[in-house]
């Protein structure tokens, strides 16, 4: 007699009773997505080779100098084959690819600060610990991130966001009703996490350990201008 799973069981057990034939659905027998969803590789390598241009400008912007940028795009699209088959058909395939690349430098930036030795008379001029420098790099998405927003949704997030102010508070001291900002808060932020997820920004030359100092100096002149 050949075994039946608990399942099949029931559903024959469900048949005899309603004088009928009931056949077990198909079901899917793992969390695996469908296969019909993993991209073809000859699609891949497509979508990877339109990618290019824009990881290099992103790699070069977040590295800070061409070579290591280039190296980093060459990493990023190995780590991108070598992971082809995470990739969904029908989602951003440069957001994806991009936040590979962000991930990985920032592990390399980690790695190379646990790794390197500190000789006694250059320690006290390092400015921060890795864990710090990596905050800054982020920080530094941010704030290349803000840039792009509008002034009002810059003012917005940043007194919001940064300066921890109420809807409320922030509305008084921009002069505008309280519905209006909570608009541009939201606007803000969706705008924020869309390019912070796709990557897409255009960095400036100023350093990444200013950062916080540079965010935190201009919501104080926000509130001081705003008396």
């Amino acid at each position: 007699m050949t075994d039946l799973s608990p399942t099949e069981r029931l559903l024959r057990t469900s048949a005899r009773w309603h004088g009928a034939d009931v056949e077990a659905p198909v079901e899917a027998r793992s969390f695996a997505p469908p296969s019909d969803q993993v991209v073809a590789d000859d699609e891949f390598k497509r979508q990877m080779i339109a990618s290019i241009p824009v990881l290099r400008s992103f790699a070069r912007g977040l590295s800070g100098d061409v070579a290591t940028g280039d190296d980093l795009t060459q990493d990023a699209l190995l780590k991108a084959w070598q992971h082809r088959a995470q990739f969904r058909a029908g989602t951003n395939f440069k957001g994806w690819i991009i936040k590979i690349a962000r991930n990985h430098y920032y592990s390399q930036r980690r790695r190379d600060w646990r790794e390197t030795p500190l000789d006694e008379t250059l320690s006290a001029q390092v400015p921060a610990t890795g864990t710090d420098q990596i905050q800054s790099l982020m920080l530094n998405d941010l704030r290349n991130a803000l840039n792009a927003l509008s002034d009002e949704q810059r003012k917005a997030a940043i007194l919001v966001g940064a300066g921890g102010f109420s809807h409320r508070q922030a509305a008084e001291m921009c002069d505008v009703p309280e519905g209006t900002m909570k608009s541009r808060v939201c606007r803000a932020r969706a705008k924020l996490a869309l390019l912070l997820e796709n990557g897409d920004l255009e960095y400036d030359s100023v350093s990444a350990s200013l950062a916080a100092g540079l965010i935190m100096a201009e919501l104080s002149e926000l509130a001081q201008a705003a008396g």
